[in-house]
């Protein structure tokens, strides 16, 4: 595994995006894991993301792309931070973008904030987590009402690789539909192959009971 992935893991942990315990998720799953990008709360923590995410985007989707779309809300500060770190990292100037959840109809009018989107723009989504593939489903309708848009890909902190709608993956079936690359900066399985019975700050993160909690719950999501 690289480093920057196992850093990652690490930072999750320790801003408080990656805990475990009895949570519901979007889809209402009923999931021993839960992936909070709202927990990223300082300008460092912000920045470090940033750089994450950024560093994933160069090595997955490279970077010949005009806009970065960050769907509302959490969407928002995650184009932003990320392209910034795209400009500072690597020289890359892209502009971001973000949708309201209700259409302003005075000044800066319309549903989207940041850059405006015309036909022929290249688009990379950029996301916290996808387990279902509900989110992208909302957000694609939006980008294709701007115009002939070719969207190439979407970018997620960590593919919680479990099914979607059906009996593949949330990622693969979004991949499917829509014919764009999907990747993430770390994926679940790399997250427990980390940090099962391994102690960061002198604790065990995953252990045994925990451990068997997750492997019941891809026994119900999990892709075959």
């Amino acid at each position: 595994m690289e480093q920057y992935k196992k850093e990652f893991i690490e930072f999750m942990l320790d801003c408080g995006v990656l805990t475990f315990g009895d949570f519901i998720t979007k889809s209402g799953r009923k999931t021993p894991f839960f992936i909070n990008t709202g927990n990223y709360k300082t300008g460092r923590e912000l920045s470090k993301l940033g750089e994450y995410y950024a560093h994933a985007i160069k090595e997955n989707l490279g970077t010949d792309f005009d806009i970065l779309f960050g769907p509302a809300y959490k969407g928002i500060p995650l184009s932003v931070t990320a392209s910034i770190s795209l400009s500072n990292l690597y020289s890359v100037d892209v502009a971001y973008c973000s949708n309201r959840k209700e259409i302003k109809d005075h000044g800066d009018s319309g549903i989207l904030l940041g850059s405006s989107i015309k036909t022929g723009d290249r688009i990379v989504i950029i996301e916290d987590v996808t387990t279902a593939g509900t989110s992208i489903n909302e957000t694609m309708p939006i980008l294709k009402a701007q115009g002939d848009v070719n969207v190439i890909g979407l970018i997620i902190s960590v593919d919680r690789m479990e099914r979607g709608q059906g009996t593949k993956s949330a990622l693969n079936e979004i991949e499917e539909k829509y014919a764009i690359k999907t990747c993430a900066i770390v994926t679940m399985g790399e997250v427990i192959e980390y940090l099962y019975n391994r102690k960061i700050n002198g604790k065990i993160v995953i252990d045994h009971e925990i451990k068997q909690r997750i492997d019941e719950y891809y026994t119900l999501y999990g892709v075959n």
